[in-house]
C-alpha cells in the first residue's frame, strides 16, 4: 500500500511536469509568433506614410490615389520599400521605357535607381509619366536590380493614373502612373532595375 502510495505520488509529478512543459512550449510558440507579427509590421510602410509619399509625388489632387492605396494594402499588406520617381516612353509595336528615381527602403535607407525596358505590344502615342513604386518582400536591396516581367492591359487618360504589377520570385514591383498622353497598352515585356542610368532597355 505504502509501494502504490509512492507510485501514483511519482505520476502525479511527472504528469505536473508534462502540463508545465506544455505551457513552457505553448507560450513560448505564442510569443514567437507574436515577435514575427511585430517584426512584419515594422518591416514594413504604413498606409499613412506611403500615401503621403505618393503624394509628394503626385501631388495632393491626384484622383483616385488614395483609394488605389488602400486597396493594394488590402492586397498585398505593407511594402518594405517604395521608388519615387519618373519615367518616359512610348512607341507603335516595341515600345521602350526609362525611368529612374529614389528608392527608400525601411531598413537601408535610401538609395538612387533607375530602370528601362523593352514593352512590346500596342502603345498609342508617348508617354512622359511621374512614377510611384510599391516594392514587396524586397530584403536586400542588391536584389532589387534584376528583370521583373509584366503582363499589362492598361489605358491612359491624359493625367490619368495605371497600375501595373510585375514580379520574381517573391518580390512584387508596383508601379502607380499618372501619365501625360494617351497609351492604350496590351503589352507583355518587362522591367529592369539598375543602379546606374543605362539606354540598354535589355
Amino acid at each position: 500500500m505504502h509501494q502504490m502510495k509512492h507510485i501514483f505520488t511519482a505520476l502525479a509529478l511527472v504528469s505536473a511536469m508534462i502540463l508545465a512543459g506544455c505551457s513552457s512550449s505553448s507560450s513560448s510558440r505564442s510569443s514567437a509568433a507574436s515577435t514575427q507579427r511585430s517584426q512584419t509590421t515594422d518591416a514594413g510602410y504604413d498606409q499613412d506614410t506611403v500615401l503621403d509619399a505618393a503624394q509628394g509625388v503626385f501631388g495632393d489632387g491626384a484622383e483616385g490615389l488614395a483609394g488605389i492605396v488602400e486597396n493594394l494594402f488590402s492586397e498585398l499588406g505593407r511594402p518594405n520599400a517604395y521608388i519615387a520617381g519618373e519615367e518616359a516612353g512610348g512607341g507603335l509595336v516595341a515600345a521602350l521605357r526609362y525611368g529612374g528615381g529614389t528608392l527608400h527602403h525601411k531598413i537601408e535607407g535610401q538609395r538612387p535607381v533607375h530602370w528601362t525596358g523593352p514593352s512590346i505590344g500596342f502603345d498609342a502615342g508617348g508617354d512622359a509619366a511621374k512614377v510611384f513604386v510599391l516594392v514587396y518582400n524586397l530584403y536586400d536591396t542588391e536584389n532589387l536590380y534584376r528583370r521583373y516581367p509584366a503582363a499589362e492591359g492598361q489605358f491612359y487618360f491624359v493625367g490619368g493614373l495605371g497600375v501595373s504589377y510585375y514580379q520574381r520570385k517573391d518580390i512584387v514591383i508596383v508601379p502607380i502612373r499618372l501619365g501625360v498622353g494617351l497609351r492604350a497598352a496590351a503589352n507583355v515585356g518587362y522591367i529592369k532595375f539598375t543602379e546606374s542610368q543605362t539606354l540598354n532597355p535589355f
